[in-house]
């Protein structure tokens, strides 16, 4: 396909990453913390200025609000802890998103993850491509020939390219087995359990013999646990009917973005916004 991929990131992955990269001794006006949105500032820009994208959509957790997985599932991400500093700089960021002309997807019931999925099925269905910058591999039953993974792994400013190559590499199976995979091997991060006695190898070779845990179930395997298994992979797989904005082509918007964070103490930022005008 000829043209510019569609840029779609993880808003809150992104945030997290830059917020833990950066010293918190970092601040902007009145003492206030700053890191975060310096450093998911720098990434989006350099994203930009290295895919040449005709559109970006930033998607956003809403956090404190449960969606069905909270509701299906008690143990669903528990324990997670978020430091003030860093819920602060997250309230900010869709605005800053907005201020560069930016699309910003967030709702009540939906995890950023979601918007990825809704995102990369409207822009695959329109013969388009599509870049997804995570570092949450969920996102890898995403992957595609049209949609490629970009996924830090040092930081924010060194990425790697995952497609379905690497996933069959990582993995063991194909991008659209990944939610049966994670189902039968569990998840610490978002507390799935996983098949009892299951671990990434065994869950590769069950898939790779059954194609599907569906079908694995229905030829009587992990009959004791089908029904939690079933959970597991609704959990995992991520909702494409996710609400989601306009996603026409845009032109950055650096000298309202530049105004904005200016407001916000972030001069050197501001500055070098600016200059992007």
């Amino acid at each position: 396909m000829n043209g510019r991929p569609l840029l779609i990131v993880d808003g809150d992955s992104l945030a997290h990453r830059a917020y833990h990269a950066l010293p918190k001794t970092f601040r902007r006006a009145e003492g206030r913390p700053g890191n975060a949105l310096l450093g998911f500032s720098n990434f989006i820009v350099r994203l930009w200025q290295a895919e040449e994208p005709r559109a970006v959509l930033v998607g956003w957790d809403s956090i404190g609000q449960p969606t069905y997985r909270n509701e299906a599932f008690e143990a669903y991400q528990s324990g997670r802890y978020f430091a003030p500093d860093l819920l602060e700089q997250l309230d900010m960021l869709p605005e800053l998103v907005n201020a560069l002309g930016f699309a910003a997807a967030k709702a009540a019931g939906y995890e950023a993850d979601d918007f990825l999925a809704a995102a990369v099925r409207e822009e695959e269905a329109r013969g388009g491509e599509a870049i997804v910058a995570t570092s949450d591999r969920d996102a890898f039953q995403l992957a595609s020939e049209q949609t490629t993974i970009l996924q830090p792994v040092r930081g924010v400013s060194e990425l790697t390219r995952v497609g379905p190559a690497e996933v069959r590499e990582r993995y063991g199976v194909e991008p659209e087995q990944v939610a049966d995979f994670i189902a039968l091997r569990g998840d610490p991060s978002d507390k799935l359990p996983g098949a009892m006695g299951v671990g990434p190898k065994k869950a590769a070779d069950v898939l790779r013999e059954h194609g599907t845990l569906e079908a694995a179930l229905a030829a009587g395997r992990f009959s004791a646990e089908a029904e939690d298994l079933r959970l597991y992979r609704r959990i995992a797989t991520l909702d494409a009917s996710a609400p989601l904005p306009s996603l026409q082509d845009q032109q950055p918007t650096w000298a309202e973005a530049s105004a904005l964070v200016r407001g916000w103490g972030l001069n050197q930022l501001a500055d070098r916004l600016a200059k992007l005008g």
